[in-house]
């Protein structure tokens, strides 16, 4: 007797090789490319893409909305630059130790915080991170306001320093990105992720189920921490320094947060998607209208947004046919 796969199983089979497919196609991207504006244009998106995944996994499936993911960020950042200029501790090593404190970061803030719900949560996290901003631009032990320069040594792989050279980077970003999505898929059909998606569409319902609410937030808020640490070690060792503004301030998190909701939130091809597009667009803007410093591109960029959101309120991936995680689940076994 021969046993047919089901719908969910094709479903997911045929994501896992398209995510295989898109990365072959984005490893060969920047070869052609040999403007290194391009080259650094992509490995912030591809960054982002990973950086906006690991929210997607808290604030998409999980419906935890995060205003503070920037202090993931910013403690990955510097636990990796402090270990790397003070103990000589390669980065590769110490990104072990940024998704350990990012994800224990993410913990202790969820242990007080999803007490809350709604709005409540949301106004929380934000609060927590403007506490830590505020405690890095005082704090010695961090250089405070000043900074954490990360010297350049040598060309080496072990030390993640390469002079110039933009292509290492894009496939060590490539990589994050890669990993994160794929971290994105093993739970999305795991008894986490369900439970992760009841949890979302209806909390009472869950718990009548059986479904551990507390320890299924909890885990997630530690997966979604680690990524974003790992991701900010990324960033610290890319542009060789790190700050309290540009680690742990407001617009941080909100650019980490915006492709996955822009891009189609609770979906696994989402952040990517909306990275693709607002990236891009944003440092673009940027370079293009905000050198008189009069705020036009921030405006562009805010126009955009909105633009979206109106046109798709389910995202950008639903240009694509691409349906809500719920929504498809019902449809296949139907």
């Amino acid at each position: 007797m021969t046993v047919r796969p089901n719908a969910i199983t094709m479903r997911r089979r045929r994501e896992l090789i398209g995510g295989a497919v898109l990365l072959v196609l984005l490893a060969l991207l920047p070869l052609p490319i040999a403007n290194a504006y391009l080259r650094g244009l992509i490995v912030l998106t591809l960054l982002y893409a990973g950086l906006s995944q690991g929210w997607n996994i808290l604030g998409g499936y999980c419906g935890q909305i995060s205003l503070g993911h920037a202090l993931y960020f910013g403690i990955g950042a510097y636990a990796s630059a402090i270990l790397f200029t003070r103990y000589g501790i390669p980065p590769p090593l110490g990104m072990f130790a940024s998704a350990a404190l990012g994800a224990l970061a993410a913990l202790l803030v969820g242990w007080p915080c999803f007490r809350l719900s709604g709005h409540y949560y949301a106004i929380a996290t934000l609060v927590m991170g403007m506490m830590v901003l505020l405690l890095a631009q005082n704090w010695g032990f961090v250089n405070a306001a000043m900074g954490i320069t990360i010297p350049f040594r040598k060309q080496s792989w072990v030390d993640l320093e390469f002079r110039i050279a933009v292509l290492p980077f894009h496939y060590l970003m490539l990589a994050y990105a890669a990993i994160a999505w794929a971290i994105a898929w093993v739970v999305e059909g795991s008894r986490w992720g369900f439970s992760w998606r009841a949890v979302k569409d209806d909390v009472a319902a869950a718990e009548s189920l059986a479904v551990r609410v507390f320890p299924s937030k909890m885990a997630a808020a530690a997966i979604s921490g680690a990524i974003t640490a790992v991701g900010g070690a990324l960033y610290a060792q890319y542009v060789g320094f790190i700050d309290p503004d540009s680690g742990l301030g407001l617009s941080l998190s909100v650019l980490i947060a915006l492709p996955a909701v822009v891009g189609g939130v609770g979906t696994l091809w989402g952040p990517i998607v909306g990275a693709a597009v607002l990236i891009p667009v944003q440092q673009l803007s940027v370079a293009w209208l905000g050198g008189s410093g009069n705020g036009v591109d921030l405006m562009f960029y805010g126009a955009l947004i909105m633009a979206l959101a109106l046109a798709r309120p389910q995202g950008l991936v639903s240009l694509f046919g691409a349906r809500s995680r719920a929504g498809g689940e019902v449809a296949d076994r139907a």
